[in-house]
């Protein structure tokens, strides 16, 4: 029986789906490896605890939603531990090198970041004035001020939490920069789902894991490359490791 082509894209994502392997690895069909199945739990498991602390939130901060809602303390106590909980998807990742790698990306800055950050100032939407490596440079801005607000939350949340922790901070304080910095989390995450439904690609790309070569290149030119190169240095290590080892 013939093979069609989507039996062979299904085959090739299924022996291509290990997550500890490097996240870009082109299979049959033309796609391409984008993230591993450690790194969508990641960003799946500290989405619904970033979610969960904003509805808690709204239920214990706007009026009318807390008189719907009611069951209080029930509310208090799911915001504060999933804001306790926020970092452990991220510990946890640590584990997974495909997810260092990535981390890795997120913190270097190119000189096509800048580039980047250029053509956006001046509203210029042409892919080619906008290069990008796995991650663009606001997807590496976002990521960096949503860690920053997420311990800033943490650390002003535990100071209400336990009064009396650090007794020169008062608490009108800490929930001054709490509730400030929640609104700008609301927005930004917002702005973030904004974007993400723009792109269906990259949202499949998170879903599955999988992205298309064409979309690759026309939004993250800079990524194939790059792996291509790695790809190339990890081939030809395990080469000289063999070799080594034969000779032995």
């Amino acid at each position: 029986m013939r093979s069609t082509a989507g039996s062979t894209a299904r085959t090739g994502t299924a022996m291509r789906s290990d997550p500890g392997s490097a996240p870009a690895r082109p299979d049959a069909a033309g796609r391409v490896r984008r993230f591993s199945t450690a790194e969508r739990w990641i960003h799946r498991t500290t989405g619904y605890l970033m979610l969960v602390c904003l509805v808690t939130a709204a239920c214990l901060y706007l009026g009318p939603l807390a008189q719907l809602v009611g069951r209080r303390h029930l509310m208090v106590t799911l915001h504060e531990w999933s804001g306790i909980s926020l970092p452990l998807p991220f510990l946890l990742g640590l584990l997974s090198p495909a997810f260092r790698a990535d981390l890795r990306r997120i913190n270097r800055f190119a000189v096509y970041d800048r580039q980047w950050l250029r053509a956006v100032r001046q509203r210029r939407t042409s892919h080619r004035a906008r290069p990008a490596g796995k991650f663009n440079a606001g997807q590496k801005l976002y990521a960096g001020w949503i860690a920053g607000a997420v311990l800033v939350m943490m650390f002003t949340g535990l100071l209400m939490w336990f009064m009396g922790l650090l007794p020169f901070i008062s608490r009108t304080s800490a929930i001054f920069v709490h509730d400030l910095l929640a609104w700008a989390i609301t927005l930004v995450v917002l702005g973030h789902l904004r974007k993400a439904r723009q792109d269906p690609e990259a949202l499949l790309g998170m879903r599955t894991g999988y992205v298309s070569r064409a979309w690759a290149q026309r939004h993250h030119a800079k990524w194939l490359p790059e792996e291509r190169v790695g790809a190339s240095a990890d081939a030809g290590q395990r080469s000289h490791v063999s070799t080594r080892t034969d000779t032995h």
